[in-house]
């Protein structure tokens, strides 16, 4: 058996199901976090640095909305 078939052997669609739903789990818990410090941070005074982090969490939302497609496709 090559080294590559030993990669995909034991990938199905529960398997792929279960990675979407780790995923889309974990991002949301990031973009919680983003969200509140990033209001925190802006409320300290550091209006730039919390802008930043909120544009992190906006894009890890758009992230989250592919992994969700991805999963639905299945």
């Amino acid at each position: 058996m090559k080294g590559s078939d030993l990669l995909t052997e034991n990938i199905d669609k529960h398997r792929i199901h279960h990675l979407m739903e780790h995923w889309i789990e974990h991002n949301e818990s990031h973009v919680k976090s983003f969200n509140e410090w990033g209001r925190k941070i802006g409320e300290a005074g550091y209006a730039e640095v919390a802008e930043k982090i909120l544009e992190a969490a906006q894009k890890m939302e758009e992230c989250t909305q592919k992994l969700q497609q991805a999963k639905d496709i299945l």
